[in-house]
């Protein structure tokens, strides 16, 4: 935790908002996406998807192949706990559906569905898109597809498998490809080693419009080494830290450009 102020800290010393951004791509971004507050009806199906959960105070046991839990001392956890504490916040559920609705994208994988309030927000933003959604706890999917049928989402398909097993496979065509996906959610393993390896599995997948967003980068020290290799790739064009996410791009026609913007 003491990590994670002082980050906080140095984050808001190099932040800053749309006055201070000079790339015409990421100026919209920030102005069109992340700074719209305007109210969207879809934002209620939202708090209703998340109040169900909260509601919910029947106990799972979960299957951790993460980092661990900071806030969990026992694997046999509430469900309305793991809502309140493990998922995804209301602010951060609404700018990922903003995000998607941005950008659009046909095709979505998303790294740890864990109870899916990242992949309803992921679903709401583009209803046409075609979410593949990954979870290595038996429990929890259960969980999660049980509230993908209670509020009728489609085109969503939750495969309960570890992340590394299938993006190894699906690199060697063992899985299906995951070469259509324009958007990916890593919200997974919260660990430098497994990030940089769902990273390197991942990489011969790009296009120009390709979008990665990575969750918890200043999890930890070590989160913040593997965010800083990232952006340091060659291949990764454009960067945006807005301190809970990273945000990736592989613009060909964009000069290397790293940006720290407040939300």
């Amino acid at each position: 935790m003491l990590h994670q102020i002082k980050s906080y800290f140095r984050f808001l010393w190099h932040s800053k908002n749309e006055h201070g951004v000079h790339s015409p791509f990421v100026f919209a971004l920030v102005t069109k996406c992340f700074y719209d507050r305007t109210p969207k009806t879809e934002y209620s199906i939202l708090r209703n998807y998340r109040n169900a959960l909260l509601e919910n105070k029947n106990t799972i046991e979960v299957t951790d192949f993460g980092a661990g839990s900071r806030v969990f001392n026992s694997n046999t956890r509430r469900i309305d706990q793991i809502a309140k504490n493990a998922g995804i916040t209301e602010k951060r559920a609404e700018l990922l559906f903003r995000l998607s609705r941005y950008f659009e994208p046909e095709n979505v994988l998303e790294i740890g569905t864990s109870l899916g309030l990242s992949t309803s927000a992921l679903l709401l933003g583009n209803p046409k898109a075609k979410i593949t959604t990954l979870e290595g706890c038996p429990e929890t999917a259960k969980i999660a597809q049980q509230q993908f049928e209670k509020f009728g989402f489609q085109n969503i398909e939750l495969i309960n498998t570890e992340f590394e097993t299938y993006l190894s496979n699906s690199a060697t065509n063992q899985q299906p490809s995951t070469n259509n996906h324009q958007l990916t959610y890593f919200d997974g393993n919260h660990s430098k080693a497994a990030t940089l390896k769902y990273f390197e599995l991942l990489l011969p997948t790009i296009t120009n419009e390709t979008v990665w967003i990575f969750d918890d980068i200043h999890w930890s020290a070590d989160m913040e080494e593997a965010w800083e290799t990232i952006k340091n790739h060659p291949k990764v064009t454009v960067t945006i830290d807005t301190f809970q996410w990273g945000l990736v791009f592989f613009r060909y026609e964009q000069q290397k450009e790293h940006f720290v913007i407040r939300i």
